[in-house]
């Protein structure tokens, strides 16, 4: 059988067709596509503004930076999370205080942060982990009374819902990403969206080295325009190739959401006959992507989760560790932090299966096949029956 990858993006003859026609155009660097793209992306997802930038990492640092969080500032992150959100704080000076998640989602709530607040806390970054919602309406009650910010890394979540409402959706900062694992992509890139206008504006002047007119503006001008920079500003630019690309695959979203929402029920419901293993779910309210879908093996698993990853690998199934913790990681070796114990037990314990749009079900059924075997040792029960692999549909 040929092998089975974690992730793969879905691209197509459009976005080949797009990213060709906008090479042909000769406007190849941030111009038209890039504005016509923040324009559709803000409208379909964030309302407000958008400001695509070269990656959610930049978004953050973005963020942070409007938010004037510099030297001596503390900001709230979930230590299970990509070590770039905790990467971006550093960048400003900040010194980030990891809080822990809750269980079931893999989200810092307002009571993992609560313990973690300080006098010095200027803002907390709430992650919707693998695409999962997370609860920013009571992290938002917990630190408003206290002027405390509040920015979403919506890196992993677009097309996700949170009681109807897409997340991200009027959020005051929220940063996304578009990279070849996330469900919308252009290859490398992101996206800060707000609903402040002047901090959408100040966004694009630093996301240019701080230049007071775009380079687009300029081109356009039919007068000689001399630019200003007031002040230091970054080079975090997105192409117009690949706002092109973001355009076709911003179209195809709802299919995309849909489609994995069909393979992660699938996932749940043949995984249910392991008694004690725990599969990612939706949260009260909540309407996940599946981004990712983690499952935690239950403690009478034959192997451990590193042992379960190799055998995986055996059988040509490209599964993952959990996510990472980043307090774990020789960078914040020296981090103050409190205790950690939902975040260590499961990036520990959990992987990453599988699970993309053009995922056929005799792939899903292979995973899940091997997944059981290694668990129970061999011999499994699908629908009341013991044997190998799955075919139930």
């Amino acid at each position: 059988m040929s092998p089975i990858p974690v992730m793969t993006p879905w691209l197509g003859e459009q976005e080949a067709q797009a990213a060709a026609d906008a090479v042909r155009s000769g406007w190849v660097a941030q111009g038209p596509r890039v504005a016509e793209f923040e324009r559709a992306f803000a409208d379909r997802l964030g309302g407000g503004e958008a400001v695509a930038v070269s990656s959610c990492t930049t978004a953050l640092h973005l963020a942070l930076v409007l938010l004037d969080i510099g030297p001596g500032d503390e900001v709230v992150v979930p230590s299970l999370s990509f070590i770039a959100t905790a990467n971006a704080v550093r960048y400003v000076g900040g010194t980030p205080v990891f809080a822990d998640v809750e269980a079931s989602t893999g989200n810092i709530t307002a009571d993992t942060v609560a313990p973690v607040l300080t006098s010095r806390t200027r803002a907390v970054i709430v992650v919707h982990q693998g695409g999962v919602p997370a609860d920013v309406a009571g992290v938002s009650r917990l630190c408003g009374p206290r002027g405390v910010a509040v920015v979403e890394d919506a890196a992993c979540a677009a097309g996700s819902t949170m009681n109807g409402r897409w997340v991200g959706a009027g959020a005051p900062l929220a940063a996304w990403s578009f990279h070849p694992r996330k469900l919308l992509t252009t290859g490398e890139g992101g996206m800060l969206t707000t609903t402040d206008p002047a901090w959408a504006a100040r966004a694009r002047r630093l996301r240019e080295h701080g230049m007071n007119v775009s380079a687009a503006e300029r081109h356009r001008s039919r007068q000689p325009v001399l630019e200003s920079y007031g002040e230091t500003g970054f080079n975090y630019r997105m192409t117009d190739i690949q706002a092109a690309v973001g355009l076709v695959q911003l179209a195809k979203l709802d299919a995309m959401v849909e489609r994995r929402r069909i393979l992660a029920e699938r996932y749940q419901r043949l995984l249910a006959v392991v008694p004690g293993l725990v599969t990612v779910s939706d949260p009260p309210g909540g309407m996940a992507n599946y981004q990712s879908f983690w499952v935690v093996p239950p403690p009478t698993s034959a192997v451990g989760r590193n042992e379960l990853l190799a055998l995986l690998a055996e059988r040509g199934i490209s599964a993952r560790r959990g996510i990472m913790a980043s307090h774990l990681e020789p960078a914040y070796g020296g981090q103050r932090r409190d205790d950690l114990p939902v975040t260590e037990w499961l990036t520990e314990q959990s992987l990453i299966l599988p699970l993309f749009h053009t995922m056929t079900e005799q792939q899903h059924d292979q995973v899940v096949g091997a997944l059981l075997d290694a668990i129970t040792g061999g011999a499994h029960v699908v629908d009341g029956v013991v044997g190998q692999g799955v075919h139930s549909s």
